[in-house]
């Protein structure tokens, strides 16, 4: 990680005093347009980040700019962060603003190398969408640009968040499985990749344990690859199996489905699945998947609306909002097979 670049490091580079340094990035007289501009380009080819507090920020002109800021792989998954940035979009542009996209590459992560329109201060606010790194994270944050995170959280980051309720939601896709008269089940998911999963780990040993429903430890695979050769060789090594799984997004889902089918069981008569997020692989799933709907829309309407009261309100307590979620039954989940 490169040590941080100082006022004092850009003053060196371009053999000026730090306070004319000072003068160029905070906006204020003293220094001349020219001087100002390369001062601006320097601090941004070093990777500075100038950290204003709320009061100062507060007093800024504002720009009618939005970021939506996420990781490249983020905005890779677009069935599902996609349909949220589309919804951003539309709610940003309703409440007057523009929506700049802000995608950040691995390098830039491991670097904490801060975007072109953060180190500007070109924008008002930023909605930074599901995770990226903890340290990358607040590092945004310690810009003091007003600032709502969706579908991520940490104790180690102070913002608003805008989240799925996934322990409820999970209770509730297991619940349903016990319902239909599952009492093994498994759970298929890689909880180091996502707070959100993990939180889905907690909601299904919630309803097992409330059922009072034994979990054989073999039947819950907690580091789950989201690949086809994984799942099947994963379901081949087990000794037993469950009549039923919970995985935590759609894409295991999908995999699970496939897997099963090839070694000639039916679903859901002989194995019944139910995933999480009702997205575009729930839908082309043979049978189409049994699913935990989270309502994308909702995510951009609160996450919009929070970043506004930040704004306006800036020594305001950080609040998480939970967002509900709702099962929507499909063909994968059945009654269990009476033996």
């Amino acid at each position: 990680m490169k040590p941080k670049v100082t006022m004092q490091n850009i003053a060196d580079e371009l053999n000026l005093s730090k306070n004319s340094v000072s003068q160029a990035l905070t906006g204020k007289d003293g220094v001349s347009e020219d001087t100002r501009k390369l001062i601006i380009e320097t601090a941004q080819r070093m990777g500075y980040v100038y950290s204003k507090g709320k009061k100062e920020m507060s007093n800024l002109p504002m720009s009618g700019k939005f970021a939506l800021i996420a990781s490249d792989f983020a905005f890779s998954m677009h069935s599902f962060f996609g349909q949220i940035y589309l919804s951003v979009e539309r709610e940003v542009k309703q409440q007057g603003y523009e929506l700049v996209i802000q995608s950040i590459g691995q390098g830039a992560v491991q670097e904490l190398l801060m975007p072109p329109i953060v180190q500007n201060r070109s924008v008002d606010g930023m909605i930074i969408l599901s995770h990226i790194t903890t340290d990358y994270i607040n590092a945004l944050l310690d810009t003091g640009i007003p600032a709502v995170l969706i579908d991520h959280h940490h104790p180690q980051i102070k913002a608003d968040s805008i989240l799925t309720n996934n322990r409820f939601g999970a209770y509730e896709a297991v619940s349903h499985l016990i319902k239909l008269g599952h009492s093994d089940i498994g759970f298929v998911g890689d909880i180091a990749f996502s707070p959100s999963y993990y939180e889905r780990l907690d909601g299904y040993r919630m309803a097992m344990y409330e059922y009072g429903l034994p979990i054989r430890e073999e039947w819950v695979h907690t580091s789950a690859i989201e690949e086809g050769s994984f799942i099947c060789s994963y379901i081949q090594e087990l000794n037993e199996r469950p009549t039923a799984w919970f995985c935590v997004n759609d894409g295991l889902g999908f995999f699970l489905n496939a897997a099963v089918q090839q070694q000639g069981l039916s679903v859901p008569e002989d194995v019944s699945i139910v995933s999480f997020d009702n997205g575009y692989l729930s839908r082309i799933s043979t049978p189409p998947s049994t699913t935990v709907e989270v309502d994308l829309k909702l995510y951009a309407v609160k996450a919009v609306d929070r970043l506004i009261e930040r704004i306006n309100n800036p020594d305001a307590p950080y609040t998480e909002l939970l967002l509900p979620t709702r099962l929507i039954v499909r063909g994968s989940s059945g009654v269990v097979r009476a033996e």
